[in-house]
């Protein structure tokens, strides 16, 4: 089930994005962003009701300092 995306993951994250997965915890369908986090894609995984602040922290910070 669903990889489209994964290797697009991949390499944002090699190119210094970041990527966030939604955790197995709240996924309903968990292929996707399984598949994802597997290839090594995923900076941050997390369940849905945190990824919000997970990017409200990523925005705020650079190279893990807060800006």
């Amino acid at each position: 089930m669903g990889d489209d995306g994964a290797d697009a993951m991949v390499q944002i994250k090699e190119a210094g994005g970041i990527t966030i997965a939604e955790s197995e915890e709240s996924a309903i369908v968990f292929g996707m962003p399984a598949e994802a986090i597997k290839r090594g894609g995923a900076n941050i995984i997390s369940p849905s009701w945190d990824i919000a602040e997970e990017i409200i922290k990523a925005v705020n910070t650079d190279n893990g300092e807060t800006k």
